[in-house]
Order: structure tokens, then C-alpha cells, then sequence
């Protein structure tokens, strides 16, 4: 199963990419979280920052595919509920010697006539995807 978490890209630079993600009640994982209150799970904000972080550090080239290796300092702010907004913007903080990046990430709640309020926060470090070329050993 294959969820995509950005509906559109607003902004892009070399170091920073800001992407919103509207939330419905058509959303497959939203039946079950919660029956009575649904809302977006806060993995899967997590997840909607590891792919806007994607799409940053990529810059659209399906050929490169970065993973996820650590998650530091998260934070949970508000609800996000169907008819919603995640706006998710992800930047650059740090470049590894081994390859990896550090990006400082935060998902605000937008509604329309509300004030925008932190949903998730925290840096990430996304490393370049290893291939497995085959067995080793005897």
C-alpha cells in the first residue's frame, strides 16, 4: 500500500520545499483512526514530512531514493481532521560526511478560518537508499 502525503509543492529551493497535503474523509486510513473522531494519524504526519524531505533532497528524480534512518526531537502540536490542511515544510540543517542530511521539518494545521497551529515538529535524517547487489559468503 502506497500512501502519498503531498497533494501540491507551493515553494522549492535548494535547501528548503514547502507541500500541503489536504485531508478528507476519503482518506482509506481515517475509517478505523478514530471511528468517532477521525483524524490524521501522527504517523502518517511523520510520513508526509519523510516525503516532502524526499522530493527536496531528490529535486523530482525518481532515480534517487532516500530513507528514513532517524527521527529526533518530535514533537505533537494539534489534531489534523478531515477538511484540514497539513502544510509540511522541510530545510536542509545538516550534510553528512557518509552521506546522510539532517532536516529540520514542521507540519502546521492550516483550516480556513482558524489560526495555524504546529501539528508536528523535529528533525529527520534521511540517508541515500543502500542496494543489495547479492549473497555473500561461501
Amino acid at each position: 500500500m502506497h500512501f502519498s502525503l503531498i497533494d501540491r509543492v507551493l515553494e522549492r529551493s535548494d535547501d528548503r520545499l514547502v507541500s500541503i497535503k489536504m485531508v478528507s474523509n476519503a482518506e482509506e486510513y481515517l475509517q478505523d483512526h478514530f471511528p468517532t473522531f477521525p483524524v490524521l494519524p501522527g504517523v502518517m504526519m511523520i510520513e508526509a514530512l519523510v516525503q516532502a524531505s524526499r522530493e527536496l533532497l531528490s529535486g523530482g528524480d525518481a532515480s534517487q531514493r532516500w530513507v528514513l534512518s532517524e527521527v529526533r526531537a518530535l514533537k505533537y502540536g494539534s489534531f489534523v481532521k478531515p477538511g484540514q490542511t497539513l502544510r509540511a515544510e522541510v530545510q536542509v540543517q545538516k550534510r553528512g560526511e557518509e552521506g546522510s542530511v539532517t532536516i529540520k521539518a514542521l507540519g502546521t494545521r492550516q483550516s480556513e478560518g482558524e489560526e495555524d497551529a504546529i501539528a508536528v515538529s523535529g528533525r529527520l535524517v534521511l540517508r541515500p537508499a543502500r542496494v543489495w547487489t547479492g549473497v555473500t559468503g561461501p
